[in-house]
């Protein structure tokens, strides 16, 4: 099985090539530590790709598509027929995954892994799996092969994206009513309420959030998810496009290639990974906190920093995308900047620079 596979290839991070990433980047002209943030990450992608001084020459955003069945219970003020009619723009640059993706130099793969409607537009991957999960809060959202075949295709998209040539993934989603089971996904792993992990996903108002809570409730009550097994979490609350995106981040891993997670449905995702394989985790960079609620605890529950805030809560990819800027940064700073015996600078200087 390609799940299992994949799972048993995730390995440690590569302590030398840090070890000398670390060693580099303190020779630099400048304080120890004094780049923050920018020398963790540079550190963290030498583990990752066993080199101790990386290059970003090629960038993907994969773009997990799917329906979800818990839209009948009036979860979102948006339709579901959004979610079909969103992916052509994603792909022609006009939306705002489009115009950062472009900005940032990266391509957009946009994968049907579970959408209601035949999508046809040119450029669309066709994954699907089946057309939309189940409603979550009257049963499960799919059964655990679909599950499995749904993370399958998403080790294979990021696989295949690996092969021809990208060195960093990141991910996005696109699905109406994703935050609901994301929510409950949450709830199962972390043990929290209804109202801990709901949020307003796109613009719920008083009366829907209620019925999002106790759709969320139903959902964990009926299904009854076990926490210590996250394929049956996924199957039983998750979505199809949850799976496919926690199959490109099982994917990547396990070909050493460093893969960036967005906001909520993304996160929600790696969770799920790192259930399957908890040393996924060092293998992934959390680009920004979402302004949706619950976006905090799961990355807390992670144990993963975000690299920004901007109160950001589009999805699609757009912090990924933004992060790409910073992570290539990182890289440039190691390779780059001079040491102090490269830029010339006596001891004495040297001293002064250090204090």
């Amino acid at each position: 099985m390609l799940l299992e596979k994949v799972t048993n290839e995730i390995g440690d991070l590569d302590q030398r090539s840090m070890e000398r990433a670390q060693k580099r980047l303190d020779s630099l002209i400048k304080p120890p530590g004094s780049l923050g943030v920018l020398e963790s990450i540079a550190i963290r992608l030498a583990g990752i790709t066993g080199k101790p001084s990386p290059e970003i020459k090629n960038k993907a955003i994969i773009i997990m598509a799917g329906d979800h069945g818990v839209v009948a219970e009036g979860v979102s003020v948006a339709p579901p027929e959004i979610t079909a009619q969103m992916m052509p723009a994603f792909l022609t640059g006009v939306a705002g995954i489009g115009v950062l993706a472009k900005h940032a130099g990266a391509r957009v793969v946009v994968v049907d892994v579970g959408v209601a409607v035949p999508v046809s537009f040119p450029g669309i991957l066709q994954r699907k799996v089946k057309a939309g999960t189940g409603n979550i809060a009257a049963g499960p959202a799919m059964s655990r092969e679909e599950a499995i075949k749904a993370l399958e295709v998403g080790i294979e998209v990021a696989q295949s994206e690996i092969d021809q040539g990208a060195d960093l993934l990141a991910t996005g989603d696109m699905g109406i009513g994703n935050t609901t089971p994301s929510s409950a996904i949450l709830a199962a792993f972390g043990g929290y309420t209804a109202e801990e992990v709901a949020g307003r996903g796109t613009l719920v108002n008083d009366q829907v959030m209620k019925i999002k809570m106790e759709s969320i409730k139903r959902a964990l009550e009926i299904n009854r998810p076990d926490p210590g097994d996250g394929l049956d979490v996924l199957a039983k609350v998750g979505g199809l496009e949850i799976a496919g995106l926690a199959g490109v981040i099982l994917g990547s891993a396990a070909r050493r290639v460093p893969v960036l997670i967005d906001g909520f449905i993304t996160t929600v995702a790696a969770m799920v990974a790192c259930k399957l394989q908890p040393k996924v985790r060092d293998y992934i960079i959390a680009s920004h906190l979402s302004g949706e609620q619950g976006h905090r605890l799961m990355l807390e529950l992670l144990d993963l920093s975000p690299v920004i805030h901007l109160n950001m809560r589009l999805g699609e990819g757009t912090g990924a995308a933004l992060t790409m800027h910073l992570v290539e940064a990182s890289l440039k700073i190691m390779k780059e900047m001079a040491s102090f015996d490269e830029a010339g600078v006596s001891e004495l200087e040297e001293e002064k620079i250090l204090k």
